[in-house]
């Protein structure tokens, strides 16, 4: 086992001070380094796959803490543990990540599975993809790497399933992405009338039933109608953002209590993905974490909406999500830890707090495909 060491001062470009609050969880109890880790960790030889720590612990601002990684695979830097892995590293072995404050002392700490799947995973099988998300996702970066990486040798034959084909999205990419959706819009959003040009006022899901037509959530309609009778082999999810951006981030019972909210109507798309596939793979991808420029946020938000405080809010999130959507493999239910290998300083624009640019999109895209593959 190898044991390396890196520091970093986690500046996170917060000009406030921490109110002790902002360090404790919902049930009052203090954790002031809350560090998360998904149970799994994906990776394909030839496919650069990382974590970058800062993305894992939330921290007081302008506080030292030290990071050691324990694992047989991959190379620390300053910012993340780096693995590009070779076909001799195929096989999971563990990653324990210890956080150590400034006078040296381990804090918190944490294990994952390093999972190398072998390159070659799928090759001749025949399967369709169903990505759904927000404005991430309507970009069409991401689904367009995941496209390139499908279309590398030793694959399987792919299909993207979708309506929504944007002017940026590659030859054979489709998906159902929209600015500013969440799971809520996705269950109920309907409109009787046709859309404005280029606008979406109702959910690829959801149907208008009887004379006066009541909307009803229907994926096996949409299956028939809308995806050539296609059904898809893997479901991805890429929600979050727009969900819980709004939320206050001072009040941790709240919080918590509007994340609830937002899982009930996680539970509802699932529970509906599952009644109309019952085979299918759905993989939830754990929501990003935002830029780490604080100018970026004030660039989009002006005050309204500070990166420390969508920071936090996406911690949290992330926290719930791994309790929430954890553990449910048995029911063909997968986390995809989207949140681990996106560089929030390189990754992103200057100027946009929560959209990653081309670098931070592929890696994203790398991430799914990573997964993807380990199902395969």
């Amino acid at each position: 086992m190898k044991l390396r060491s890196c520091w970093l001062l986690l500046i996170l470009l917060v000009t406030q001070p921490i109110l002790a609050q902002d360090q404790s969880s919902a049930d009052g109890k203090s954790r002031p380094y809350r560090l998360t880790l998904p149970p799994a960790v994906y990776a394909v030889p030839g496919v650069e796959m990382s974590l970058y720590f800062e993305n894992t612990v939330l921290v007081a601002a302008d506080q030292k803490v030290g990071f050691d990684v324990e694992c047989s695979l991959g190379t620390v830097e300053a910012r993340r543990w780096r693995l590009k892995a070779e076909s001799s590293q195929v096989g999971r072995v563990p990653l324990k990540l210890k956080v150590k404050d400034e006078s040296g002392m381990v804090v918190a700490e944490a294990v994952t599975q390093v999972h190398v799947v072998a390159a070659d995973a799928g090759q001749d099988k025949d399967i369709a993809l169903l990505i759904v998300g927000d404005s991430l996702t309507h970009a069409s970066i991401y689904p367009n790497e995941i496209a390139r990486l499908l279309s590398l040798p030793g694959n399987p034959k792919w299909q993207m399933l979708g309506t929504h084909k944007p002017a940026g999205a590659a030859a054979g990419v489709a998906h159902e992405g929209y600015g500013g959706w969440t799971w809520a819009a996705f269950n109920s959003r309907f409109d009787p009338k046709p859309p404005p040009p280029g606008k979406v006022t109702s959910s690829p899901f959801v149907f208008g039933v009887g004379e006066k037509p009541e909307p009803k959530l229907d994926v096996a309609r949409y299956i028939a109608e809308r995806a050539g009778g296609r059904k898809p082999d893997f479901i991805i999810v890429m929600l979050g953002i727009n969900d819980c951006f709004s939320f206050n981030p001072d009040d941790a019972a709240q919080l918590d209590a509007q994340i609830d909210g937002v899982f009930k109507e996680a539970d509802k798309l699932i529970a509906e993905f599952r009644r109309a596939i019952p085979q299918a793979q759905i993989g939830v991808c754990l929501t990003t974490p935002g830029n780490s420029r604080d100018a970026a946020f004030y660039a989009n938000y002006k005050d309204r909406y500070p990166r420390w405080g969508w920071r936090r809010i996406q911690h949290r999130l992330v926290e719930r999500e791994l309790e929430h959507f954890g553990n449910r493999e048995a029911n063909q239910l997968f986390i995809v830890p989207t949140e681990l290998n996106l560089d929030v300083v390189d990754g992103y624009p200057e100027n946009n707090g929560v959209h990653p640019n081309a670098t931070g999109y592929q890696q994203i895209g790398a991430t799914i495909y990573s997964w993807l593959k380990s199902r395969l």
